[in-house]
């Protein structure tokens, strides 16, 4: 494994300093250069247009535009982007919408080491990856009775959905999405009828019942 990733240059993006370091280690000892590190979504846009690497490896739950909205706006840029998003949410939910929104692959958290240098090798030779503990879940899953009431929102909702259930409010979420506060009413107006939610509050306690943010 030590040369497994030899000539790569990645970008890692995740809000928290000491698990950057030691995925910086991982990768590193595998023979890769990270050429540039981000703790928000909007960093890690700004880190892969200046530095164009192999791979972005990204977190799902970072501050402002997060992971998902980052994708979506890193993909609308570079097309040919390819980016390994990781999480440490077990529900299905978040590796779906990554995939669907054209992530090279997907990692848990919680995998082994030698999961994450796998995965970016894969990805850095055009293949798609996903996390063996939760692939045939994540199959099921696209053949499901509609059980997860999160699966009646848009990717768009989805993403306001997971900022506001956080406790940010309209304006934060309209700032970091680079809309209108009126639009990020109107898809929580769409929200709050899906999910049968009267307010913030019960939009956190959807979230955190979903594993998505934590108590």
């Amino acid at each position: 494994m030590a040369a497994m990733l030899e000539g790569l240059r990645l970008v890692l993006a995740d809000d928290h300093a000491v698990v950057r370091m030691g995925f910086r280690m991982l990768l590193e000892g595998a023979g890769a250069e990270v050429v540039a590190e981000a703790a928000s979504g909007e960093a890690a846009l700004a880190a892969f247009a200046e530095h164009r690497p192999d791979v972005l490896v990204m977190d799902v739950t970072m501050p402002g535009l997060g992971g998902l909205g980052a994708l979506e706006r890193l993909l609308a840029h570079h097309e040919g982007a390819r980016v390994l998003m990781l999480s440490a949410h077990d529900d299905m939910q978040i590796p779906t919408r990554a995939l669907k929104a054209g992530a090279a692959g997907y990692l848990s958290k919680r995998a082994q080491p030698t999961e994450l240098v796998r995965a970016v090798a894969q990805i850095a030779r055009g293949r798609r990856y996903v996390d063996p503990e939760i692939a045939s879940h994540l199959a099921l899953a696209q053949f499901g009775d509609g059980a997860d009431p999160l699966a009646v929102l848009t990717d768009k909702e989805f993403a306001v959905f997971l900022q506001l259930a956080k406790g940010r409010d309209v304006r934060e979420v309209a700032d970091s999405h680079g809309v209108s506060a009126s639009t990020v009413g109107t898809h929580l107006y769409h929200i709050k009828q899906k999910l049968q939610a009267g307010n913030a509050a019960q939009l956190a306690l959807i979230a955190v019942r979903a594993g998505l943010i934590e108590t």
